[in-house]
């Protein structure tokens, strides 16, 4: 189980015909409560679709009651119609299931540009809220999959009280707050606005520090509902660990499943001047295309390392940057350090560690090799 782990949630996932090959794309889950307390990030991107504009609307007050999510058509730059469109699709929600209309999110995915065929759609709603079922997790991951290979799930029990999540994304994958859809769950008791703090630094350090692309989607949506059914309060330092958990894992998993991709890439920085100056220091490098190529060709190529690092503002002295992949210090102030040979990266996963030298912030950006039709053309390339 994954949103359906916490007390107090119902979820369901059925086809409704939105895609052609007749896969599950259409998913509601329903926070039954007693608490209906919530919180949400959106994309930063100034193009965003129909739903994002009203779920923001509907979380504005800090209460849902349920989301009801399609894959096969973002309902993206729709204008005033793909609108009306998310609001008939909360509205039937509504109607289903006895819930006011604006404590129920949207989120769509698939092609932008394209109105959703709501002859198709609203039946699979109404199919949808027929099925819910508290073992219904699995089969609303699976119904928001669009080029994802497999469905993202997580979920972890502390205490008495208990956190779940489900994600879809397989490209357009870069930092706005938030990347991709996903849905949390919890029975803790929290307020709509310690949910929001916790849910705000938890995406800040996972879901904005995932980026296997460098493309930001107009739909990127993370929706945490609170039922409050276990009874039990947590404190804010637990809840925020454990919310943090279950984003990173997610995150991870994103990445892992990312179109094409060989390895999947953590780029540590420490030693840096601030937090900012090692976000940036790693997302630089995390999107250098011939960094990508080296990983995909299994080249420890540092050079490419330090090339991105010096086109930043970051704080830094170049002949004191220590590079290591997987464990082994290739270079070290700056110049040649250990053998090159001595990395074995065959493995799917790689770490890449640059220290700076600069103070004493660290940050991690999650990535991957996923331009692979360029790297195949560009793998035995070196500067």
């Amino acid at each position: 189980m994954s949103v359906t782990t916490p007390k107090g949630f119902v979820a369901s996932g059925v086809t409704a015909g939105l895609k052609p090959s007749g896969k599950p794309d259409v998913a509601v889950v329903v926070n039954q409560g007693p608490s209906s307390a919530s919180a949400a990030v959106f994309t930063t991107n100034r193009v965003f679709a129909a739903p994002v504009k009203w779920s923001r609307e509907a979380v504005a007050d800090g209460q849902l009651q349920a989301v009801v999510l399609n894959s096969g058509g973002a309902n993206a730059c729709t204008g005033a119609d793909g609108y009306a469109d998310s609001a008939a699709t909360a509205s039937r929600v509504a109607q289903r299931l006895g819930l006011i209309i604006d404590n129920v999110a949207v989120c769509s995915t698939g092609l932008i540009g394209i109105r959703l065929p709501m002859d198709k759609l609203l039946p699979g709603v109404d199919a949808a809220c027929a099925e819910l079922s508290a073992d219904g997790g699995s089969a609303a991951a699976t119904a928001i999959m669009t080029t994802d290979t497999v469905s993202k799930q997580a979920h972890v029990t502390v205490d008495g009280w208990s956190i779940g999540g489900m994600a879809k994304g397989a490209g357009m994958l870069a930092p706005g707050l938030a990347t991709m859809l996903v849905v949390l769950t919890t029975d803790a008791e929290v307020a709509s606005h310690d949910l929001d703090v916790a849910l705000r630094e938890a995406s800040r350090v996972s879901f904005d520090r995932a980026d296997s692309d460098g493309c930001m989607s107009t739909n990127d949506t993370v929706v945490l509902m609170a039922s409050g059914a276990s009874g039990v309060m947590p404190d804010a330092a637990t809840f925020q660990e454990a919310l943090t958990g279950i984003c990173v894992d997610l995150a991870a998993q994103l990445i892992a499943d990312a179109e094409g991709a060989a390895h999947d890439i953590a780029v540590e920085v420490v030693g840096a001047a601030s937090e900012a100056d090692a976000v940036t220091v790693g997302r630089e490098i995390a999107r250098s295309n011939l960094f990508k190529c080296a990983v995909f060709g299994n080249d420890p190529n540092w050079g490419r390392v330090l090339s991105a690092i010096g086109v930043t503002d970051a704080e830094f002295r170049p002949d004191e940057i220590d590079v290591s992949f997987n464990g082994v210090m290739v270079c070290r102030g700056g110049q040649i350090g250990e053998d090159r040979t001595l990395v074995d990266l065959s493995p799917r996963k790689v770490r890449v560690t640059v220290d700076l030298h600069a103070g004493a912030h660290s940050a991690t950006i999650l990535t991957n090799d996923l331009t692979y039709d360029y790297v195949k053309e560009n793998a035995e390339y070196s500067t």
